[in-house]
């Protein structure tokens, strides 16, 4: 009875987070930046990342937002599964590379890269398109560091 409740909520919760597609498609892009900013956004894999050190604590503060704001949902901290993947260790187990595509381009990791295709054997749930930026998603990457004890 709880793993059902369990199981609910957390579907609930994932749901919930991939909302808004609707307004979205009601609002589309009218001028040539925000077309060009959804292009940055998605599609192109990138190639090659920069990290800091020490950390960035703007670009740390930053991706502890939007953890909180779009990666919460699915995604803890700590050791424990919930829909997603747990954090912890990920910058240890995975290529800054790595991460940052699969972040920004989910539906071209999931095409080509076995290791995500494994993840979404064992989740079961694909990871939504989050419209995260490659700026953002670089952020996103420090704040993962500082979870894993970086300093």
């Amino acid at each position: 009875m709880k793993r059902t409740i369990l199981i609910m909520s957390a579907l609930s919760i994932f749901l919930w987070s991939c909302g808004g597609a609707e307004k979205r498609a009601e609002s589309p892009a009218t001028d040539d930046s925000a077309l060009l900013k959804q292009e940055e956004v998605h599609g192109t894999e990138v190639k090659e990342i920069n990290l800091t050190n020490p950390l960035d604590q703007a670009m740390v503060k930053e991706g502890q937002a939007i953890y909180d704001l779009k990666c919460s949902a699915c995604h803890r901290l700590s050791g424990d599964r919930l829909v997603g993947p747990s954090w912890t260790g990920v910058t240890t187990r995975r290529k800054p590379v790595w991460i940052i595509n699969m972040i920004t381009n989910v539906d071209m990791m999931l095409e080509k890269d076995e290791e995500a295709q494994k993840m979404l054997e064992t989740c079961l749930v694909r990871m939504p398109n989050q419209n995260i930026s490659e700026k953002e998603a670089r952020s996103v990457i420090e704040f993962m560091r500082k979870n894993d004890g970086e300093k």
